[in-house]
């Protein structure tokens, strides 16, 4: 009776491990299939459109004054000088690319910026420039990840994206042979999912000053800074604008966006008008010197040498939006020094 019983048991479990088997195989070719398909029919974007962007005067200078101090495309595609503060851009590098977000810097892989020269775009048509800028895919079909916030530069209004690929057309070339970069797994998976047909919005008149300084802030991509994010870096409900997000610097040390809504306390509530565009102002004043910042010491990834060439009109309009942000209270730690500073 036991040897039949136990002969009954081990029949019993060669069952249960070939049902489990063929569970794992099932789920295993479900996986697989699925990895499939995101790799064969990711990213979905329309193509390139078709268009030739004339390089008139006027284009590029609009285009100019966009990429260095409203969308400053060129903060993250030059080499900054972070020995001094805020990290201004090094004369001779604008456009280079090649700038590292990496690990060291809270980053799900190893990303370089690509050389915005013409050395290095030479080989986009203006339509795909145009596709690349506004949903994040490369002529080839790749998906960027979105350290370029092209999520935000598809909702600008075409003409300012016009302008901008005008201007980038315009600078020196500078050969610099960009690496390509590289997410882990299973971002590297899931970005293919993020890029979408952009949704082109029409640039609000001046005249309307809250709705264009609401334009700016989205051109400027103000909220993918200045508000908090989870573990996966979606930016927490509720919470725009509230400040806290982390920048890891290399040296370990962590920088946080300050609050930007309307609570007294702990946000910019108590600002006057003059004190905003004064903030962005006084890194023009001819008296001022970026001070010199050393390994461990506050530093800042906020360009304000970029955005204190913003026109006053545009720096009023997004004061005036701003003033319309309901206030959170999130008291912001702006600098955490390293972990082994004394």
């Amino acid at each position: 009776m036991c040897k039949f019983s136990y002969t009954k048991d081990i029949f019993n479990m060669k069952k249960i491990f070939k049902i489990l088997a063929y569970a794992i195989g099932v789920f295993l070719v479900f996986v697989i299939s699925g990895i499939a398909f995101v790799n064969f029919t990711y990213p979905k974007v329309s193509p390139a459109p078709e268009l030739t962007i004339d390089h008139g005067p006027d284009r590029v200078a609009r285009g100019a004054y966009l990429a260095n101090h409203v969308v400053v495309c060129v903060d993250c595609h030059s080499t900054r000088d972070f020995s001094l503060l805020s990290g201004p851009i090094k004369p001779g590098t604008t456009g280079k690319g090649g700038e590292l977000f990496d690990h060291s810097m809270g980053f799900p892989g190893v990303f370089y910026s690509k050389n915005i020269t013409p050395a290095g775009i030479s080989d986009y048509t203006d339509g795909e420039l145009f596709r690349l800028i506004t949903t994040g895919v490369t002529s080839d079909g790749r998906a960027m990840f979105p350290i370029m916030p092209y999520p935000y530069y598809g909702k600008m209004d075409p003409e300012d994206i016009y302008d901008i690929i005008a201007y980038i057309r315009t600078l020196d070339p500078i050969e610099n042979e960009i690496p390509d970069s590289k997410a882990d797994f299973p971002v590297s998976l899931i970005l293919k999912t993020i890029p979408k047909d952009a949704d082109p919005q029409t640039k609000p008149a001046k005249s309307d000053q809250v709705a264009y300084g609401g334009y700016l802030m989205n051109a400027a991509s103000c909220g993918e800074c200045h508000s908090p994010v989870d573990a996966q870096g979606t930016r927490l409900p509720g919470k725009d604008y509230s400040g806290g997000r982390e920048f890891a610097f290399p040296d370990g040390s962590l920088v946080r966006s300050a609050n930007l809504t309307q609570d007294v306390s702990t946000g910019i509530g108590s600002w006057s008008e003059d004190m905003f565009v004064g903030k962005f102002k006084q890194y023009l004043d001819s008296g001022y010197h970026l001070p010199k910042v050393q390994p461990g010491e506050f530093n800042t990834i906020m360009p304000w040498m970029m955005y204190a060439g913003m026109e006053e009109s545009d720096l009023k309009a997004i004061y005036a939006y701003i003033k319309t942000i309901a206030p959170i209270p999130n008291q912001v730690v702006k600098f955490s020094p390293p972990a082994t500073s004394e």
